[in-house]
This record gives C-alpha cells, sequence and structure tokens, in this order.
C-alpha cells in the first residue's frame, strides 16, 4: 500500500496542490476537503482519523504535536506517522522530499512517530 497524506489545514496550499500537479496518483488529502475532517478539528480527533483511514498527517505544528501523539500513544491507538514540515526548507524542497517518501519507503516505516522533515 503507498503512502496518503493528510495536510493540516494551517498547511500552506501550495504544498498538496503542486504534489497533485507532480504526480496524478498520489493520495493527499486536506483538512476541510469532503470525506475529512473538517477545519477546526482539534488535533487528537485528527490522529483518530489518520489511525482509522491510514493517512500519514503533515503538518507544521511542532509545540503540541508531541504531546497529542504521547497522549494518543498512552490510549493503546497508533498512527501511520507524522511528518513535520521545516520552515528553513524551500517549498520546492520539501514537496520532493514528500513525493520520494511516499514512493520509496517501506510500508509502516513511519508508524507511531514524528519525522521532522528534511529525513538524514
Amino acid at each position: 500500500m503507498s503512502i496518503q497524506y493528510l495536510i493540516d489545514e494551517n498547511v500552506d496550499p501550495v504544498y498538496p496542490k503542486q504534489m497533485r500537479q507532480r504526480d496524478r496518483e498520489i493520495i493527499i488529502r486536506v483538512v476541510g476537503e469532503e470525506n475529512v475532517p473538517e477545519r477546526g478539528t482539534l488535533d487528537p480527533e485528527i490522529l483518530i482519523w489518520c489511525e482509522t483511514h491510514d493517512f500519514i498527517l503533515v503538518t507544521n505544528n511542532r509545540r503540541t504535536m508531541p504531546v497529542h501523539l504521547k497522549d494518543h500513544l498512552e490510549q493503546n491507538r497508533h498512527v501511520p506517522g507524522i511528518f513535520i514540515l521545516n520552515s528553513d526548507m524551500g517549498i520546492g524542497e520539501t514537496i520532493d522530499e514528500l513525493l520520494l517518501i511516499s514512493r520509496y519507503s517501506f510500508e509502516d516505516e513511519y508508524r507511531d512517530r514524528i519525522t521532522f522533515l528534511p529525513i538524514p
């Protein structure tokens, strides 16, 4: 199964737009779109949705997301992964990284952890 991304509502919309243009087969959803969590959904609920639907969360929430993930895991829950964007990376560089990850990652490679981009 290939990686699917849920893009947090606070991430610049240029990311999913350009990723979809560059890879027509990639599965990307954005908080607020149809059949995903609504805008304003609390982070713990987004993590449950990601777990249920097998989507890796892409966010720029580096302050509270580690706490939410810790709480989520303590409830014996899981997530396919969380990617935290790096403000020092350019948009194109970040998109390249996310597309490479989606193509070449192993199943469950990022399960139950936060990964800060870029991946070393």
